[in-house]
This record gives structure tokens, sequence and C-alpha cells, in this order.
């Protein structure tokens, strides 16, 4: 469990001073209008599109392989609102960690659905919050936590300073914070009754997986790592759609809990979190994170990859 954040006076070291000349950029730009943020980043993100070809590409292929019967021009004008959102997201980052409250409530477009968490810890269980890898992820968790603080399962980051800023950044919203390695964390905080945020639609490999339905894909790797933790007598499972509108204002919603769920059949289980997750991304199809490399595994070890 992690709930403080621990600065070290190594942190001033050669090695970080790279990564304090990027954090005081990001932090320096926070402070600019909102609407004048959107706008940078949208060109950061052009920019993203020009140079970053491999990403790009990977883009490309996961909106081919999701959307085959999307026109071609639409899936290319698709990658490219795509790739401007993703330099949106970097600055909304800076947003999240460093914005005082009433910044946050002036981009608070709305809620609904928090009655779910509410029925769900008054019969004395927590609730697994399946969310999607979408572009404003840290803004949707900041705006969570000013009506409902949750905990956060995180992959901790690889650099130590960003760790620091990232964990104080993320505790602003999050009651406290789990390591994606602390299963026994996780089980604890909704045996206590908390709302716990668990991203699902990553391709994490072979191991604890089931190919299964998402979109067009229909033998998409798709992790069983959801079912052990919604198999938890305390625990019911509910999922989140969340889409910045043109105005720079964010809209939650937490969608009902899943019935009978996990029902024993991993298969069926696992191909319903992933229409959870496509219904989420199909609120803003264009603030999803398309970057990934969501199709890496497939049934046949010795098939070609997608992303050649």
């Amino acid at each position: 469990m992690v709930n403080s954040s621990e600065f070290k006076w190594s942190f001033l070291g050669p090695r970080y001073w790279l990564t304090w000349l990027g954090v005081f950029i990001l932090y320096t730009i926070s402070w600019l209008p909102s609407k004048l943020q959107l706008w940078l980043g949208r060109q950061l993100g052009r920019l993203v599109y020009r140079t970053m070809k491999k990403r790009r590409h990977i883009a490309e292929v996961n909106i081919k392989l999701c959307f085959p019967e999307m026109p071609a021009e639409q899936q290319r004008a698709l990658v490219k609102q795509n790739m401007e959102n993703t330099g949106i997201a970097t600055l909304e980052t800076g947003m999240a960690w460093w914005w005082p409250n009433w910044r946050i409530k002036r981009v608070y477009g709305s809620v609904k659905g928090l009655e779910h968490f509410d029925r769900i810890q008054q019969s004395g269980k927590g609730a697994l919050l399946l969310v999607p890898h979408i572009l404003h992820l840290e803004m949707t968790s900041r705006i969570m936590g000013l009506n409902h603080q949750g905990i956060g399962f995180y992959r901790p980051h690889n650099n130590p300073l960003m760790e620091f800023f990232m964990t104080r950044g993320r505790l602003r919203s999050n009651e406290y914070l789990i390591g994606k390695r602390d299963v026994k964390g996780l089980l604890k905080a909704l045996k206590a009754k908390k709302v716990c945020y668990y991203l699902p639609d990553q391709d994490y490999g072979r191991k604890r997986c089931e190919f299964a339905p998402f979109f067009a894909v229909k033998d998409t790797a798709s992790t069983t790592g959801t079912l052990l933790f919604a198999a938890s007598k305390n625990c019911e499972t509910v999922s989140l759609t969340s889409r910045r509108d043109e105005h720079g204002k964010y809209h939650l919603e937490i969608l009902p809990t899943l019935d009978n769920f996990p029902s024993g059949d991993d298969h069926a289980d696992v191909t319903r979190v992933n229409q959870r997750i496509e219904q989420a991304v199909n609120v803003a199809p264009t603030q999803y994170m398309w970057l990934h490399r969501r199709f890496k595994t497939r049934p046949d070890i010795d098939a070609p990859s997608y992303y050649k």
C-alpha cells in the first residue's frame, strides 16, 4: 500500500536533471488557461503523428482491425485525432497532478451513476471499477476523487523521481495506491468496502489469458486477472465511461453491476469485460489509447505479428 511519496536528496543528482526539466516545463504549462493547454496539446499530438511513425503505425493497425468496415478515409481521420488527443493527454497529466480543486471544478462536466457505489458499499462490499485506458485517465481520476476517492491499482514508474511525482499527484484523488503485483492488497481493499480501479484492457501475454472478442478481433488476448478479483465474495463489478467534450469539460458515468459475474465460464466472463470496454471506447473513440499493441499475442504462437 502506498499512501505517501517520499522525497530523496538523491533526486537532485545529475541523473535526474532531464527529468526535472521535463517536470518543470509540464508544471509551468499547467498554469496556462485550460483552452490554451488543449490547443498546445493538440499541436504536440500533430508533431507525434508526423515524427513517431512506429506509434502511429500501431494506432493505424489497431483501428483497422477493430473497425474493418469503417472507410479508409475515416480511419485515417480517427488516427490523426487520436494522436492529437495523445498530445493533449500529456498536458492533462499536469492539470490532474497540480491543479487546485477550484480549477478542477471548472472543467467538471458531469458524473453519473455514483448511486451504484453507495448501494454496493451499503451491502457490505467493495466495488471493482473496470476502467479503460482512456487518454485522459489522470483527469478522470482527479474528477472522480472530488466525489468518491478510490484505490488505484497501478504499475510503479521505472524512474524513481517520476514515481515520486506520479504518486504525489495521484494521491490527490485516491485514498491510497496498490502496486499491480499486490493481489492480496487489492482483495483486502475490496473487503474493506473500497472502490478499486482496475484496467483490464491491455495485452499481458498468454499467462492467465483467454482469447475473446474485442471489437472485430475475435481472438484478442484478454486477462483473466479481472475474474480473480471479481470472484471475491466481498465484491461487485461495475465499469466506467469517460469523455472530454468540445468545450473541454469531462463527463463520467459509472455503469451498473455486472450480474452473475463471474459465472464460472472464463471465456464468457472475459467477453463481457471486453464488451464493457467496447462500450466505453465507443463513447469517445478518439480518446482511447490506441497506441498500445493490444493484439500482439495471438492464439497461434507462430502467427505473424499484426504490427510488422
